[in-house]
């Protein structure tokens, strides 16, 4: 049979793939294990939408089934940090870690409203005023719809 023709990931290797995937491990992990590379897995699925279909659901399972796990640990009081540890993940905006280095969108949205206040008060020709204050509030609105693009990504993973 010519190399074309020959199907690497067939039921058994697919099944053992969506086992591995529904524990909650990587798909670079199930790969190795049935021996083939993630981009196997990859096109397997774009070639079949019945297996595309069963991928999504076993990584949606696991993540439900950890997410469930985090949830219960966290209703209790001596298990506090799981809730620590999701609210971090969930609201990074308000919970996540920060380095001293590191400032928040709404910190910068402030500095970008000081920035026009300065330049209203400093520059002397309104025309100028207005397109450096326009600029501003341009870079405030892209930087804005730049974070809610991320966060959308992240949703969608």
């Amino acid at each position: 049979m010519s190399r074309r023709g020959r199907r690497i990931l067939d039921e058994v290797k697919q099944r053992e793939v969506l086992a591995i995937l529904s524990m909650g491990c990587s798909q670079g992990m199930a790969a190795k294990y049935v021996g083939c590379s993630p981009a196997t897995i990859r096109r397997e699925a774009a070639r079949d939408a019945k297996f595309a279909k069963k991928l999504r659901e076993a990584k949606g399972n696991a993540e439900l089934g950890l997410v469930k796990n985090i949830r219960k640990a966290a209703n209790k009081e001596q298990y506090w940090r799981a809730a620590a540890w999701a609210l971090e993940r969930m609201f990074p905006e308000k919970y996540a870690r920060r380095g001293p280095d590191v400032i928040t969108a709404e910190q910068l949205a402030q500095v970008l409203a000081q920035l026009a206040e300065r330049i209203i008060e400093q520059v002397p020709i309104d025309a100028y005023r207005k397109n450096i204050v326009k600029a501003v509030e341009s870079l405030a609105r892209n930087f804005g719809q730049t974070i809610r693009e991320e966060e959308a990504a992240d949703d969608s993973d």
